[in-house]
C-alpha cells in the first residue's frame, strides 16, 4: 500500500454547523472487586477526536462533489487536511486557538490526522438541493 498523503477537503463548500469532540488517551482501566482503580495509559497523545461537518441547503453539484471525494479518499486510504485559510471548512471557527486544537495541529509539529468516519449521508431536501452530514475521526498515525 502505498504512503498516504494529506488531500484538502473542498474548500468552496462551507459547512453551516461544525461539532467537536476532543480525543481520550488510549488507556485500559482495571476495576477490582473492592472498586479500586487502576489505569493503565499507552501514550501521551489523544487520539479518536470526532468531527462532524454539516452542510445545509447545497446544490446538488456539491453534495455530488462531496460524495466523489469521499469515494476518492478511501479509494486510496488517504487522509483529509482541514487548512486554517479562511476559505476552509473550519472558517467559521474564529479563535485561532480553537481552529488549531479542531484541526489537531499543535506548536510541537504534533498531528493528529482526519479520516472519514463513515459514508457522508445525503438528505434530499427539494429538487436540486441537499443536506450532507460528513463525520471524520482523528488519527494518530505513524508516518
Amino acid at each position: 500500500m502505498a504512503e498516504a498523503t494529506d488531500v484538502d477537503f473542498p474548500d468552496d463548500i462551507k459547512p453551516s454547523s461544525r461539532t467537536y469532540t476532543p480525543g481520550t488517551y488510549p488507556q485500559t482501566e482495571f476495576v477490582a472487586q473492592n472498586g479500586a482503580k487502576t489505569v493503565i495509559r499507552y501514550g501521551n497523545k489523544k487520539v479518536n477526536a470526532k468531527l462532524t461537518l454539516g452542510f445545509t441547503n447545497i446544490s446538488d453539484n456539491d453534495a455530488n462533489r462531496i460524495l466523489t471525494f469521499y469515494e476518492t479518499i478511501n479509494s486510496v486510504y488517504d487522509y483529509i487536511n482541514f487548512s486554517f485559510s479562511n476559505k476552509d471548512a473550519l472558517s467559521g471557527i474564529e479563535k485561532a486557538d480553537l481552529r488549531e486544537k479542531v484541526a489537531q495541529q499543535d506548536k510541537n509539529g504534533y498531528k493528529l490526522r482526519y479520516r472519514f468516519d463513515g459514508p457522508p449521508t445525503v438528505t434530499s431536501v427539494r429538487p436540486g438541493i441537499s443536506n450532507v452530514q460528513c463525520k471524520f475521526v482523528a488519527c494518530l498515525d505513524g508516518d
